[in-house]
């Protein structure tokens, strides 16, 4: 897996943005039987920046937490065989899947923690198991699929010893 990580944002929340990153992606890929190898793209922001690319891409002028953007339609959660019928999918330098980019305000990471009461390590990882999933296909636009996606998000960061309570 390659991460595509930039910071442009001078908050600093004390973690190891990349490894935790790297940590929780690969939790993701392995609970969801992802078969290539792929390529993620992380931007760390803040509320006024990420407030530009909701009222662009989504029509919502406010900021938001973290927003999705996959380079791939999934037909279903868990299809991947269509990849194989077109290289077009792969990147043509390193044979890579491109996922999509992640983009996540590191002040909405700060006071979520506070509000729901857990570290900021579990908002982080958090964030990037979501928006994972999101790009795999995952949506949350009817109640099945919304709870579908909380029970996969809770399982992965479990998985990794992220729980709710963990500081």
């Amino acid at each position: 897996m390659e991460l595509l990580f930039e910071d442009e944002y001078d908050l600093d929340l004390e973690l190891d943005y990349v490894e935790e990153a790297k940590k929780v992606i690969e939790a993701v890929l392995q609970s969801e039987e992802v078969p290539y190898e792929v390529e993620v793209e992380l931007l760390l922001t803040n509320n006024a920046n990420i407030q530009l690319y909701n009222k662009e891409h989504r029509g919502i002028d406010t900021p938001t937490d973290v927003l999705s953007f996959p380079m791939i339609e999934f037909p279903k959660i868990g299809a991947f065989d269509f990849l194989e019928e077109n290289d077009y999918f792969f990147n043509p330098d390193t044979g890579l899947l491109p996922l999509g980019t992640i983009l996540i305000s590191k002040e909405k990471v700060v006071t979520q923690a506070s509000e729901y009461q857990h570290s900021i390590q579990r908002e982080y990882a958090f964030l990037i198991a979501h928006s994972m999933l999101h790009l795999l296909g995952y949506d949350h636009m009817d109640k099945e699929s919304c709870e579908q996606m909380e029970e996969r998000q809770k399982m992965i960061l479990d998985s990794i010893g992220i729980t709710r309570t963990s500081h």
